[in-house]
């Protein structure tokens, strides 16, 4: 049995049948839209498709033999890549050299670890180019076989799927664009390879129908369209649409490489989460409950009041952390795995300071804030707790590692998770720091977090830390001095686009090249107060976010963030400090901010009570609240739907009709058609043969049925007819290529044929049809 089947198309509808291979594997690329930050590499690898496309088509143009085309372009494809991405830098090379194929594969192994490493949107370097150009290359090859070569459209649909499966099981939208598009090609293939292959005749008939039903739908879109749309109701029905969903889940990504830039943000919520102090504080009389009260200008934004005294807020609570890294090669930081040191009890503070460890929160330590947060579309094994000591109560298996101040599970969160947290907040001022000094911690995170990377550079970072801090004297003000130098807008600027590596070391590239976001900044204030021997490690989590204006705080991927840590003793342990530019992290803690008192804690983060109006001036960053005055949404009227769903079936009713009645009046016969027509007529007068009798076959035991009933069998023309017609069905079966025969002729045999059976087994005089009438085969 041979593997190509009698479907697979040659000559001219091989070359369109592999245009629309290359068509459909372009649209599929579309579904990877989603997951890369821009469009930049879509024009190289599409024009590889093509390239590619149009040298597999020409190659099957001058061989018959199926696997030739597939080889030769995949040989063809395998050079391509060699000569384009093993060429030496700045070389055009036509020619690959022996080291060709060692920079070709350098660079696919780059190109798997970024986008195993990297978060989404990704950016597209040359290396995660060449990955996504092989894999659409292999696509095309092999949906191209299995279409083209060897008869098997169906199956090109799977290999399509490919380029879908990143997306999808991902969690991100496919977008509208890719479903269409490659679902229009792989239709149109299937169709192209299942076509009936017809006379020239038929040919010409069948594309007058189909440009006469072209024109049928536009016009009759045009004529309905406005129709449709000014029935009344019409706007307000929401019709569903791709891609528009959830963009996936978000991960924070623990294995940050300073040489990437970093790219779009996902804008989806993460989690929500709501600060409020344990026991409020209720008002003295109603006046201090009024909207006149609350909006005068001495009012704070923040309205929730601890028992301490403090406002409560976000802002006050700081980021929300997951997880520290300490350990750095010069340019890409490695995760830690965490080590359980108890499992998550209820009640009891979590928090490497042994004297606080499992004690309940006290007041009288600091300021109690009370947390309840709710996950969205975190995917995240590693929990998002406040930075200061804290209680956590969570479902589920959770574990606690003091040494990294990271709280961990066997599985990851999950929407609609919900946990809170009492955080005790100590009421660090700047003259808390002023005098600490910084041993390295007795824990097991010691190891990592005075190390300085041995790079090229190693000293003139250390040169420059030195420069910088030169008037400090304390510990404290080295950090102040450090922290100023990088959050200075003369000095640096915030860009999510990052420079190409030009050095071994990425933190001596960012202070050249003065360009760089959060992870740049967090890493270079680190690796400076290392080489100052001041302990120090990069913390990963979310800035505050938002007031959603209900009482609510929203945290999307975009507040996804990385700050730099430093150990001052045991008695104040790891404290944040704040390098990245206001742009990006706003205001930097109460502690190390040069222009505000320590017993501030207003700001952008604060909490509006629901209700309370916006004091005049404030700076608060919340999204507006809508007004009570405003039309609520309607539901869908379901009688312009009805309407609508009526007349499309109608209408569809109508051309179905139509198309049968064409049908039953058209001639589209084909050998096998025909053949298939004449045993129905035969059947129905008792002449029958079965499915496993060959045509050849079926000609002797037609005319043995004919002698047995009626003493004689066909003769002159009726008999030619019959075996001529019996030869073409064995060349529709069996011919590398099918024959081309008018329609109309095998009409008028099957005609004749059934005509002198019919004389036959009724015993009246025999009426052939019109002499002059061509035989079949003639």
């Amino acid at each position: 049995m041979s593997v190509v089947t009698r479907l697979a198309p040659r000559g001219g509808r091989a070359a369109i049948a592999t245009a629309l291979v290359a068509v459909g594997t372009c649209a599929s690329t579309l579904a990877l839209g989603n997951l890369l930050d821009g469009t930049g590499s879509r024009g190289a690898i599409w024009m590889g498709v093509v390239m590619l496309a149009a040298l597999v088509a020409g190659v099957r143009w001058l061989t018959r033999t199926w696997w030739i085309p597939s080889a030769v372009g995949a040989v063809a494809a395998l050079i391509t890549l060699v000569l384009r991405y093993g060429a030496p830098p700045g070389r055009v090379q036509l020619v690959p050299d022996l080291d060709a194929w060692d920079r070709t594969t350098s660079a696919w192994g780059d190109g798997l670890s970024i986008i195993n490493s990297s978060v989404v949107p990704l950016t597209v370097t040359r290396s995660v180019e060449l990955v996504m150009l092989v894999g659409a290359l292999s696509v095309f090859l092999l949906a191209d076989l299995l279409a083209v070569a060897l008869g098997r459209a169906a199956w090109a649909g799977l290999v399509y799927a490919a380029m879908w499966i990143p997306a999808v099981s991902l969690g991100f939208g496919i977008g509208a664009g890719a479903l269409f598009w490659t679902g229009a090609a792989y239709l149109l293939l299937l169709a192209l390879t299942a076509a009936p292959h017809a006379g020239r005749v038929e040919r010409s008939r069948l594309a007058s129908a189909a440009a006469w039903s072209t024109a049928a739908v536009l016009v009759g879109a045009v004529l309905l369209g406005p129709v449709l749309a000014a029935i009344p109701g019409w706007s307000a029905i929401r019709l569903p649409s791709f891609g528009s969903g959830s963009a996936g889940p978000v991960r924070l990504s623990d294995q940050l490489d300073l040489r990437h830039s970093l790219g779009q943000r996902s804008g989806q919520t993460v989690l929500t989460y709501s600060v409020t102090a344990p026991e409020p504080v209720q008002p003295a009389d109603e006046d201090a409950a009024s909207p006149s009260a609350s909006a005068s200008p001495s009012a704070s934004p923040s309205a929730s009041q601890s028992p301490t005294g403090p406002s409560v807020s976000a802002g006050s609570l700081g980021p929300l952390r997951a997880f520290t890294l300490t350990e750095f090669d010069g340019r890409t930081w490695t995760p830690t795995t965490p080590t359980a040191t108890g499992p998550v009890v209820p009640g009891g503070l979590l928090s490497p300071d042994p004297q606080l460890a499992n004690q309940p929160p006290s007041a009288e330590r600091g300021t109690l804030a009370r947390v309840d947060v709710k996950v969205a579309s975190l995917d995240e094994a590693r929990l998002p707790i406040g930075i200061f000591p804290r209680t956590v109560d969570v479902p589920g298996q959770w574990q606690y590692d003091a040494d990294r101040d990271e709280v961990f599970g066997s599985a990851a969160t999950s929407p609609g998770l919900e946990y809170s947290m009492v955080v005790e907040m100590p009421n660090l001022t700047s003259n808390d720091l002023a005098d600490a000094t910084t041993p390295a911690p007795d824990d097991a995170t010691a190891s990592g977090v005075l190390d300085v990377p041995e790079t090229s550079h190693r000293d003139d970072i250390a040169e420059l830390a030195r420069e910088i801090t030169a008037d400090a004297t304390t510990p404290y003000q080295r950090a102040m001095d450090l922290q100023t130098y990088l959050r200075s807008t003369a000095n640096f600027t915030y860009d999510v686009r990052v420079a190409p590596a030009k050095t071994d070391d990425a933190v001596w590239d960012f202070l050249q090249d003065k360009h760089g976001y959060c992870v740049q900044f967090a890493t270079t204030m680190t690796i400076m107060a290392r080489t100052l021997d001041i302990p120090a490690r990069v913390g990963i989590g979310f800035l505050p976010g938002k007031s959603d204006g209900e009482g609510s705080i929203v945290v999307t991927g975009k507040q996804a963030h990385a700050w730099p840590e430093l150990y001052f003793g045991d008695d104040l342990g790891w404290v944040r400090f704040e390098p990245t530019p206001a742009i990006q992290s706003g205001a930097p803690p109460v502690w190390s901010d040069p222009f505000r008192s320590s017993d501030q804690v207003t700001g952008p983060d604060a909490i509006r009570p629901t209700g309370q109006a916006q004091a005049p001036g404030s700076d608060s960053t919340s999204e507006p609240e809508q007004s009570s005055t405003s039309t609520p949404a309607q539901g869908t009227n379901w009688v312009p739907v009805g309407i609508t769903v009526a007349i499309v079936l109608a209408l569809a009713t109508i051309a179905a009709a139509v198309a049968v009645a064409h049908r039953r009046r058209r001639v589209d016969l084909t050998p096998e058609a025909a053949w298939s027509r004449l045993r129905r007529a035969l059947g129905s007068r008792g002449i029958r043969w079965s499915d496993a009798t060959t045509p050849r076959a079926a000609v002797d035991l037609i005319q043995a049925q004919l002698v047995e009933r009626s003493e004689r069998g066909l003769e002159g023309g009726a008999a030619e007819s019959l075996v001529s017609l019996s030869r073409l069905v064995e060349a529709d079966r069996y011919a590398p290529s099918a024959p081309d025969v008018d329609p109309e002729v095998l009409e008028r045999a099957v005609r004749e044929i059934t005509l002198a059976v019919k004389d036959l087994l009724s015993d009246r005089p025999r009426r052939d049809a019109s002499p002059s009438a061509p035989r079949v085969g003639s």
